[in-house]
């Protein structure tokens, strides 16, 4: 009888880069969320009295320059500085940025915010991966490891959003960028105090093949070479997959403006409030639909993992990284049906849990492909090309974030019919293009293949 197979302890420098994410988690979607509500909120409870397009516009911008930074952080750390510098001092301004808005009653404090914490994170996002990914020594491993690491990353943002915004109303806005502030500077310190548990890993630029999977004489190999034809058709398909996100993450960020300020009330802003947000006597706060895609995506992020270690075991492996971004599209969309289905039959009074219900299926099609981007970038990229491909990841959401407020403010509407059909003109788009994207994707897995 064989030995059943040893389950392999993940390091403990793993953890400790899951929660640099946990804690920067916590301070970056307890801000997006605050600009959303803050910049919209009258000046006599806290805010800046503006419109909700334009409050709507600064988060996105806020959202959208944080995810094009790490292009730039990623390009330092493959060439010219070590990724394990890059990322303590990504943090370090990250924290200065929010002490910005601690202070701020204006709106240019909030750009100096915006362009700090970019900075910052350019710094930090992509590099703190490609330290995770250098820590293992099978690559089968890493799909596991990344969902298991999206968990804690969705630690930081349930936390955020469903228990620091509750010192909003007991301590005021500005102060709560405070908080999040200090949240920064302790993601520094407990990763500065760690290092040890990081052997190696990072110490060097990234063009320096460090990973543990690849075999010595392929790295010195791959150093010195030019990129090879197999390595081009890598490269597209990371960079085709990450083009196909950019459709996902759009309607994904637009799928809050309408809870917030068409279903929500704003926390006490006002807004048009046609959910009943009520559960006994206590007033919901819509910050906790982003409390239901975080603790979704907790939940899942292991389940989803050893699924994944599973399908790769079979032998026609897993599912590819283009069906997995299809089946993403394809539930983002249903979560559009289920907030048309809820508007109509709530007429004005809709259930909470049909929000509930949306914010499941959106966390849903997050989780089946989004987590993986940095797995599917550490096994096929080009040594030379990883940090600055890390970083390319994250480029689907500035485009995003940049092109939803947009469709927001095309959308925008106080009337149920047009809001129904607007939003079910896009749910349909959206499933079609999901579709699509699955029955092509036998075609493209081959970009994957040398």
């Amino acid at each position: 009888m064989d030995a059943a197979p040893i389950k392999k302890k993940k390091p403990f420098g793993f953890y400790i880069c899951s929660l640099g994410f946990t804690f920067e988690r916590v301070a970056f979607y307890t801000v997006k969320y605050m600009l959303a509500i803050w910049i919209a909120t009258t000046v006599g409870k806290g805010g800046l009295g503006l419109t909700d397009v334009k409050a709507a516009s600064m988060a996105a911008v806020f959202v959208a320059m944080t995810y094009i930074a790490p292009v730039i952080g990623g390009y330092l750390a493959d060439y010219w500085i070590s990724p394990r510098i890059l990322v303590p001092t990504g943090m370090i301004l990250m924290a200065i940025g929010y002490l910005f808005t601690w202070r701020a009653t204006s709106i240019g404090l909030v750009w100096a915010m915006i362009v700090l914490v970019s900075v910052g994170t350019g710094m930090f996002k992509g590099n703190l991966s490609g330290i995770t990914g250098l820590l293992f020594d099978d690559e089968e491993e890493l799909n596991e490891a990344f969902s298991v690491q999206y968990t804690f990353v969705n630690i930081g943002s349930f936390t955020g959003t469903t228990f620091i915004v509750l010192l909003i109303p007991i301590i005021g806005f500005n102060n709560v960028f405070l908080v999040c502030s200090l949240f920064i500077f302790l993601d520094a310190i407990v990763f500065l105090l760690n290092q040890k548990s990081l052997g190696d890993a990072g110490k060097k630029p990234f063009k320096v093949d460090q990973r543990q999977f690849k075999e010595a004489e392929a790295k010195e190999k791959e150093e010195s070479a030019p990129l090879t034809a197999g390595d081009k058709k890598r490269v597209v398909a990371i960079i085709l997959v990450t083009i196909f996100s950019i459709v996902f993450w759009m309607v994904w960020y637009l799928a809050y403006m309408p809870v917030y300020y068409y279903f929500g009330h704003g926390d006490g802003a006002g807004f048009l409030n046609r959910a009943n947000w009520m559960v006994g006597s206590f007033n919901v706060p819509t910050s906790y639909f982003d409390s239901v895609n975080a603790l979704t995506c907790i939940v899942l992020g292991p389940i989803l993992g050893k699924l994944w270690t599973k399908l790769a075991a079979r032998p026609q492996g897993d599912m590819s990284m283009f069906k997995k971004t299809s089946l993403g599209m394809i539930f983002i969309g249903i979560s559009y049906v289920a907030m048309i289905f809820a508007d109509m039959i709530g007429k004005g009074h809709t259930n909470l849990l049909w929000i509930v219900l949306v914010g499941i299926l959106m966390s849903i099609g997050e989780m089946v492909f989004s987590p993986l981007g940095n797995s599917f970038i550490t096994k096929l990229a080009p040594s030379k090309l990883m940090g600055l491909l890390l970083g390319f990841w994250p480029i689907a959401v500035f485009f995003a974030t940049l092109l939803y407020p947009n469709v927001y403010a095309l959308l925008k509407t106080s009337n149920p019919g047009k809001f129904q059909t607007g939003y079910g003109i896009l749910a349909v788009i959206i499933i079609g293009l999901g579709l699509v994207l699955w029955i092509s994707s036998r075609k493209l897995d081959k970009l994957e293949k040398d």
